[in-house]
């Protein structure tokens, strides 16, 4: 249902965007990045996260990692990912299809700075072959995310 529910958040909010869904696995930044024919930085990673007792989505561009210094620094405690039993129940994607879209209002959204490098960039689409071409910017705006600078290239 995952792919259905991205489907629904564009079609809600952003009706010119549509879900790109392709025959092959793009999974990971480098299935995405050679599947879309983009560098590994312009696949906007998304990673499912805990912060106390809340659940948050941080999207970086696709070949930066997180920095735990400027993590801690921002939320006030360490980085401490889901685990991968977890991430589907909390974001309502699946592992490789998690993206900022369709995500339960419990869920709060963050985008790293870095994403700011790249006129368009390609988060998942709710599904392990799916994505969506948008600019960075508007997709922040569409999900009512903060800016952050957590990651580190």
């Amino acid at each position: 249902m995952s792919l259905e529910t991205v489907k629904h958040f564009l079609a809600a909010n952003a009706s010119d965007l549509s879900v790109i869904e392709l025959e092959e696995s793009t999974a990971t930044v480098a299935l995405a990045a050679s599947a879309h024919n983009v560098e590994p930085g312009q696949i906007a990673k998304t990673l499912s996260l805990r912060v106390n007792d809340q659940v948050i989505l941080i999207v970086t561009r696709g070949d930066a990692r997180l920095d735990n210094k400027k993590f801690k620094s921002h939320f006030g405690v360490k980085a401490k990912m889901l685990d991968a039993s977890e991430v589907q129940a909390h974001t309502s994607h699946p592992v490789g299809g998690v993206c900022p879209f369709g995500v339960p209002d419990s869920v709060a959204v963050y985008c790293d700075v870095s994403l700011k490098q790249f006129d368009e960039v390609l988060p998942a689409g709710g599904a392990t072959n799916a994505a969506v071409r948008i600019c960075p910017l508007r997709m922040a705006q569409l999900v009512s995310a903060q800016w952050v600078d957590v990651a580190q290239a």
